[in-house]
């Protein structure tokens, strides 16, 4: 220990970032956090956090933050402490309406508070302050408060990777001790919680990472240093509801059903890209994309008009991220679900007519299509109907049958796949999904998943579980695997 002590002293901040990101390190290189600074005035941790959000500029940001950030911090900072009021609301998923601050537990406070400093740190200059008004060290000191919430955590580690982004805010955030809180959770057994902590370690690791890793975009493999050549890209684009790691899971198994399954626990991916795909393929570089998606309109709770989200606008802003991480650089393969796909497809058209985006079309070799619904899904029309579909959101409209929006992104996509040759596989779902306890639908049906180009094979499962194979050995998982080694046979 004394050793590893000595070693820990001596690493100057290139060396230790080099560490967290090598594979089976010991945590013991690592120095703890510094001690932190005394609270001063004894502000409970969320007058902390309001205090620091009140110091931030309020422009430029989503309409719906702005607003809700203001309610949290209508008190001016000095009656704060004295005067525990206010009022708080955060439609949909957080609180269902306003109620006095008192009533709510402060770690969902602290979470709303976090929430809404992750959209503040997607702002370079708000990183700046964040960072001058010591806010490393007040996430720090909530980091280790807050031992027993993922989800605070994970948003804590969320700011900290989009911090990184600033090179010159590098030796801040090493000095506040996150190299080896991020080193450790680099270690977790949750693929969440390592890949957000991956992300973060990648945008320190100056010596070895030319991209950089925005908001949302997570290298599945590899997670670390490694002297192997990366030949290739793969990335995974999820579709309504989806995410980054969840839509691309191991299938569940029936608990009921298989009895074998406390010996199989062990096998179980959370993410299959990340465990079957990475080692069938490790030259690839694997990358899953997250962005926000609501089925019902949850922002209608907020009286500023919401920065509506259509493809078009999810479209430009993915692509200027996927430039910073480097796609276009090498031969690069798509897979996509649901909407997922119409976002691929209208990523690629607007890149076709961007000069500083044409490495992306030049190095696209194939694209996957998990039940893409090219021409359309029922879903739009069923929410008239579903209680809680009740404010069908953009993307929902967007998806109604045979829009004309679709049918034109459809046939750009087309004359323009013809042209460039690429090769298409399409998977189509044949059983219904339940949706709710009252519907069952078919989302995407077959001639909706029909793209015109490419094989279309269909498959006896529902829409949520078409991207999620039930083994590795399972037909779903197999053509897939089949398909990116054939298109990228020359580069692996």
């Amino acid at each position: 220990d004394y050793q590893y002590g000595t070693v820990a002293q001596t690493c100057d901040q290139r060396t230790a970032i080099g560490l967290a990101r090598s594979k089976d390190i010991d945590l013991r290189f690592f120095l703890p956090p510094p001690p932190l600074p005394k609270i001063k005035n004894d502000y409970p941790i969320e007058d902390e956090l309001r205090l620091l959000l009140v110091s931030l500029p309020q422009t430029g940001l989503d309409p719906c933050v702005q607003y809700f950030t203001s309610l949290a911090l209508r008190e001016s900072s000095q009656t704060l402490a004295a005067q525990r009021g206010g009022l708080w609301c955060f439609g949909g998923n957080g609180l269902p309406y306003c109620e006095t601050l008192s009533k709510i537990p402060s770690e969902t406070v602290e979470l709303f508070c976090l929430q809404a400093l992750v959209q503040h740190s997607k702002v370079s200059s708000h990183c700046d302050k964040i960072e001058a008004k010591g806010g490393l060290q007040l996430l720090q000191r909530i980091y280790q408060l807050r031992k027993d919430s993922a989800k605070i955590q994970r948003n804590i580690i969320r700011i900290i990777g989009n911090m990184a982004l600033d090179e010159h805010l590098h030796s801040s955030i090493v000095r506040a001790g996150w190299v080896s809180v991020l080193a450790e959770v680099m270690k977790s057994p949750h693929v969440i919680q390592s890949s957000h902590a991956s992300r973060a370690l990648a945008n320190l690791d100056r010596d070895t990472v030319k991209e950089k890793y925005p908001d949302g975009v997570y290298v599945l493999h590899p997670q670390y240093r490694s002297s192997q050549p990366i030949r290739a890209d793969v990335l995974f684009v999820h579709g309504l509801l989806g995410a980054a790691f969840k839509t691309w899971r191991q299938q569940d198994v029936d608990r009921r059903l298989d009895k074998k399954t406390s010996e199989g626990e062990e096998d179980y991916s959370q993410c299959w890209p990340k465990t079957w795909l990475a080692s069938d393929c490790p030259a690839l570089r694997i990358i899953s994309v997250e962005y926000d998606t609501h089925l019902s309109d949850w922002k209608a709770k907020c009286p500023v008009e919401a920065h509506r989200k259509s493809i078009a606008y999810r479209s430009n802003e993915l692509l200027d991220k996927l430039r910073a991480a480097g796609i276009g650089d090498r031969p690069l393969v798509w897979v996509s679900h649901s909407m997922g796909g119409l976002l691929v497809k209208k990523m690629l058209v607007d890149a076709s007519k961007n000069p500083e985006m044409d490495k992306i079309v030049n190095n696209t070799r194939g694209i996957i299509f998990y039940s893409v619904p090219h021409h359309g899904s029922q879903l739009a029309e069923y929410s008239i109907n579903a209680r809680y579909l009740l404010f069908p959101s953009v993307e929902v409209k967007e998806l109604s049958k045979d829009s004309p929006a679709l049918k034109e992104l459809n046939d750009d996509f087309l004359s323009f796949a013809k042209d460039k040759k690429f090769s298409v596989l399409s998977f189509a779902e044949t059983l219904p999904t339940h949706i709710g306890s009252m519907i069952k639908l078919h989302v995407v049906p077959l001639e909706s998943a029909k793209l015109g180009i490419g094989d279309l094979i269909p498959v006896d499962v529902n829409h949520l579980n078409i991207c999620k194979p039930k083994k590795k050995d399972a037909f779903l998982y197999q053509r897939t695997l089949k398909f990116i080694q054939d298109v990228l046979a020359q580069e692996l």
